[in-house]
């Protein structure tokens, strides 16, 4: 196997990069569409606040990882521009993300509304980070 190039400053961006979409998608956007499909009230909010530091921190994590195993990915891909970045990212959420997260609709009786609304937020994030990671340089 080729020795693995990893740009870990390209990682750190593109996990923040992606924490950052999250806060606008999640935070901004469709903060009243994802709790109105969720069927969380403003009460249950205020509960779900208390260890919030905590549930960043470990959501940074998960995207540090996910950003990691992506560059695996591009570096795999030999991807240099932003379109083969991209297409890395979009193959990776087609094959991982929309097909695995479509089990929440079809056996845990979620609506295929969120399936959209979330699989979108992380076909936006796995292009971005796909971009991030293979023209970082």
């Amino acid at each position: 196997m080729a020795e693995i190039i990893i740009n870990y400053v390209a990682v750190l961006g593109a996990a923040i990069a992606d924490m950052v979409l999250g806060f606008l998608w999640y935070g901004l956007l469709f903060s009243k569409k994802w709790m109105e499909l969720m069927k969380i009230d403003l009460k249950k909010m205020e509960g779900m606040k208390k260890g919030m530091g905590k549930k960043y921190a470990v959501t940074f994590i998960s995207s540090l990882v996910m950003a990691f195993v992506l560059a695996h990915f591009v570096d795999f891909a030999s991807a240099g521009t932003a379109m083969q970045g991209a297409q890395v990212g979009f193959w990776a959420w087609l094959g991982f993300i929309a097909t695995q997260t479509l089990g929440s609709v079809l056996w845990e009786g979620k609506s295929e509304e969120l399936y959209f609304l979330n699989n979108a937020y992380h076909l936006i994030s796995l292009l971005v980070m796909g971009v991030i990671l293979a023209v970082w340089v």
